[in-house]
């Protein structure tokens, strides 16, 4: 078969980015032939690939957008392909990957009635439609169950068109025999001593993820307390404005931003706390991940995986609303209770000898090339 993969922006330390590149490995290791859509690649291509950078360019990301899918729609029509799967919602698609959560609910949640006059709202609500209308034929993979019912409630999507699929969680995330080897081997490399308490946040997309509420958390511990602990924080995004809020708290020491890294399994292994107080979050998968590598996790309950964090046993949630005051108390009480840090490994890596977490990929392409999936 012949599969077009459609997504605006490929880099290697996206979430999004993983799951789709997973997925199409997993459809190309099955024989099938694998053309890619893009408007930005960053990074290798993978062997069998064709990868098509779609050379349109626009004064704004939305305008950029939208002809993204014009030219997308037109090269189709001419080299048509056996399926099109979506990772950003857009017209034509035979298979929607539902990694972003209902931006219809977002609009009406909260923002006012004039954000819905504005071009942006009018496309991406427009994109959406096109994928869950009633009307569409578009099946959709879904990752976070707590967005279906937005879905359903905005556009009446018939239930039958929803495929859930369990979290897409690679199998090399899990701690080794040698974790604690690895662990002192980190540590030494980062001049960690025993005492020392690191705190680790991975993400891209800092303002999302929240890093500026790690920040504070971090600055509010006690003064002993403080001094012994350290923030690390993974992504690919602009760290200016963090680094600025860092010296205004007065921690810059004690805190490293740095870009996005092919060697997360040994961050895991070396930390002492995953935090991941997002804003907004459809999934998380840097959770499970922390999780399958003991790590005990700080997060929010916006996260759509936090769930997996209360079930696991595997550290705390943070109720909406959110208090940053909350945060500060919990994160305290995580890093001066070794413990519960120890209760909380032992329970998180229980959980990942059992969970149905680490199939995302092979169960997509069974749905992918399976017709109507």
């Amino acid at each position: 078969m012949r599969l077009a993969f459609c997504l605006y922006k490929y880099f290697p330390f996206g979430g999004l980015q993983r799951d789709f590149l997973r997925i199409a490995l997993a459809c190309r290791s099955r024989g099938h032939a694998i053309r890619v859509y893009a408007l930005e690649w960053k990074g290798e291509v993978p062997d069998g690939f064709e990868l098509v950078v779609v050379p349109v360019s626009a004064f704004s990301n939305t305008r950029r957008y939208a002809r993204f899918g014009d030219w997308v729609a037109r090269d189709l029509a001419v080299r048509p392909a056996d399926r099109v799967i979506g990772f950003n919602k857009m017209p034509g698609l035979d298979v929607y990957f539902a990694a972003d959560p209902c931006y219809e609910e977002m609009a009406r949640a909260s923002r006012n009635s004039l954000y819905r006059l504005g071009r942006r709202y009018r496309h991406f609500a427009a994109c959406e439609r096109a994928v869950f209308a009633p009307e569409s034929r578009t099946e959709i993979l879904m990752i976070s169950p707590a967005q279906q019912v937005f879905f359903e409630k905005h556009y009446g999507t018939p239930k039958r068109r929803f495929h859930p699929l369990p979290p897409g969680i690679s199998r090399d995330r899990r701690a080794p025999p040698d974790a604690a080897g690895i662990r002192l081997d980190f540590r030494r490399e980062f001049a960690l001593g025993e005492d020392d308490l690191l705190i680790l946040q991975i993400g891209s997309g800092f303002r999302t993820k929240g890093l500026d509420r790690s920040l504070r958390a971090l600055s509010g511990l006690p003064e002993a307390l403080r001094a012994r602990a350290r923030l690390m924080a993974v992504g690919q995004d602009d760290p200016a404005p963090f680094l600025r809020l860092a010296r205004s708290l007065g921690i810059a020491g004690r805190v490293a931003i740095l870009p996005g890294r092919d060697d997360i399994p040994r961050l895991l292994l070396g930390a002492d706390l995953l935090i991941h107080p997002a804003y907004n979050e459809n999934t998380g998968t840097v959770l499970l991940e922390a999780l399958v590598a003991g790590l005990p996790v700080l997060t929010t309950a916006v996260c759509g995986y936090a769930h997996y964090v209360e079930e696991a046993g595997g550290g705390r949630v943070i109720a909406e609303p959110f208090a940053q005051e909350t945060l500060n108390d919990a994160l305290g009480r995580m890093l001066s209770d070794p413990a519960a840090r120890e209760r909380w490994r032992t329970n998180a890596l229980r959980f990942a000898e059992t969970a149905d977490i680490y199939d995302n990929a092979e169960r997509a392409a069974d749905l992918i090339l399976g017709g109507r999936a």
